[in-house]
């Protein structure tokens, strides 16, 4: 099939998922079109059968705000008119799927078909919004499929919008192969258990509560030497220097920045430390767990659907610092405890979510709009 995939080209969990589906996609023998207003993260180098088309931005004197959806709209209407695509798959409701509805119209002698992928802020915030919840809403009833990336995000969105329709879940995967010489064996004398690393990786919005991720981690440090490793960037990213600051732990606190591959620098790690108030999926706890590391979190959203609590990490209401402090120092004080919870770890992401299993759950999306 030619498909075309539309997502966010940054470091959140929709572009990810997104740029690694095309890539598989494309190893399945798929022809596959990116389009988007920059390169996906994770699309450092095109591999036989990707390409990526830009959607240019310009400026008018007379538009105040640049009109980017009717745009993205024209660019994916060009693309599946070149490269003759079969499906448009648009990851995030607002504006990627209400722009591929729109290319859809514009090349109707092409019977293009139009998937969309829920990823959970696109409902929750985003797309909830009163200036974008009829778009929304119109969005989700048209697409030719539906698909959501977790269990709670199903039921969020049909008691949220008004929506008379069948919505899949796809579950968010891993590639066990590019965490497998990354993972730790928790073997006990392991050189990296002289010092503890504590680590957070997201794109540090509000939901994401970065106080509490630094919080946990001064109460860790109190009791045992450790250090917290805060990969990603984005705007909460000051509030979380200025809480290490406040709590006397900025100097065991290193920023590594934007990165494009994860498992490296999990591979260093012995906890991952996701607070969030809201998550669908929680993909990060689950390329951690990939890399044989437990989580500590909340027990909220789809986070339960991918951490299994006492088993492969520990999970605690939003906002309950002192107890996910607690849990830390649990496994982190119990070699054979925290050697089990990595083996759990890695086996769940293996076994429950590998691409393997899910790349062809969207192929078969696909067919299905299709008529094969």
């Amino acid at each position: 099939m030619r498909i075309g995939i539309c997502c966010y080209p940054t470091h959140g969990g929709s572009g990810v998922v997104a740029t690694e589906l095309g890539k598989h996609l494309a190893e399945r023998g798929h022809e596959v079109a990116f389009v988007s207003y920059a390169a996906p993260l994770r699309l450092t180098e095109l591999p036989p059968r990707v390409s990526y088309h830009e959607v240019e931005i310009e400026q008018y004197p007379l538009l105040k705000h640049f009109p980017y959806t009717l745009a993205l709209a024209s660019k994916m209407a060009e693309v599946a008119r070149q490269k003759e695509l079969d499906v448009l798959h648009a990851h995030y409701a607002i504006p990627f799927g209400a722009a591929a509805l729109l290319a859809k119209q514009i090349v109707s002698e092409r019977d293009l078909k139009v998937v969309l992928t829920l990823h959970g802020t696109d409902i929750t915030l985003v797309g909830n919004n009163v200036s974008f919840k009829p778009v929304t809403t119109m969005t989700i009833q048209h697409a030719d499929a539906v698909t959501v990336v977790s269990n709670w995000l199903r039921e969020e969105t049909v008691r949220q919008f008004p929506i008379d329709r069948e919505l899949s879940v796809v579950y968010n995967f891993i590639d066990p192969e590019r965490h497998e010489d990354e993972t730790c064996h928790c073997i006990p004398d392991c050189p990296r258990r002289s010092q503890k690393t504590l680590m957070h990786i997201s794109n540090y919005r509000p939901v994401k509560r970065v106080r509490d991720v630094v919080a946990v981690f001064a109460g860790v440090a109190r009791q045992i030497d450790s250090r917290l490793i805060l990969v990603g960037d984005g705007p909460e990213l000051p509030v979380a220097r200025e809480a290490a600051e406040e709590l006397g732990v900025l100097d065991r606190v290193t920023f590594v920045g934007v990165a494009d591959r994860v498992a490296p620098l999990l591979a260093a790690a012995d906890l991952l430390l996701l607070p969030s108030s809201t998550e669908s999926f929680g993909l990060v706890a689950l390329e951690a767990m990939a890399s044989g590391v437990p989580v500590i979190g909340t027990d909220i959203g789809g986070i339960p659907e991918v951490v299994r609590h006492g088993e492969t990490g520990y999970l605690a209401p939003v906002g309950d610092i002192e107890r996910m402090t607690t849990c830390a120092l649990d496994l982190l004080q119990n070699v054979e405890r925290y050697k089990q919870f990595c083996a759990a770890a890695r086996r769940r992401a293996v076994e429950r979510f590998a691409f393997t299993e899910h790349v062809p759950a969207y192929e078969s999306v696909y067919r299905d709009v299709v008529g094969e």
